[in-house]
């Protein structure tokens, strides 16, 4: 994720502090990392620095002064780049889950490899369903829907993937044993 260009976009929304910009990141963006104040605070400086955002006054609201930033030309210009850029697919598998199955099939017998890939299926089985109960929630709103849709269409991805590899252990296992 890129923070300069999340914070870009919700300032496109209007002038905003630090608090309000994290406030909002972590609401818009439910599913994410939560940032950290210190975070914010760093990128809206170098965002500054960049001629990207502007201060754009002082607020006092029964608490310390805070500094509200406001996107500038410049900052609109370089939001709209990023978003005209398509992110290319990956070109790599990379990740912990592929990295784990392919050492259990490597490391371990083919009963071990396929009750792992067995328990980490139902680890994600169970993830699925408590993201279908978000999604079915009437209380859900439309930023945790789509974070929810998106987790849900990788999990549904990993689900198939490793019923695929169950399929190939036992293939696997002779091949890398004989």
């Amino acid at each position: 994720m890129s923070t300069p260009h999340v914070l870009l976009g919700l300032l496109a929304t209007g002038t905003k502090h630090g608090y309000e910009l994290k406030r909002a990141h972590d609401a818009r963006l439910p599913r994410a990392r939560p940032l950290a104040f210190g975070q914010v605070y760093a990128t809206l400086g170098r965002l500054q620095r960049d001629g990207l955002v502007a201060a754009a006054g002082q607020e006092r609201e029964g608490g310390p002064e805070r500094t509200a930033y406001a996107l500038t030309g410049d900052g609109r210009a370089a939001l709209d780049r990023w978003l005209s850029e398509v992110e290319p697919p990956m070109p790599y598998v990379a990740g912990t889950l592929f990295a784990k199955v392919v050492v259990a099939l490597l490391a371990a017998d083919v009963d071990r490899a396929r009750a792992w890939l067995i328990a980490q299926r139902r680890a994600h089985t169970e993830r699925l369903r408590e993201l279908t109960a978000v999604k079915t929630s009437p209380t859900a709103a439309l930023d945790e829907l789509v974070a929810v849709d998106f987790a849900i269409a990788h999990l549904d991805a990993d689900l198939r993937w490793l019923h695929t590899t169950l399929d190939r252990v036992a293939d696997w296992h002779r091949e890398v044993h004989s």
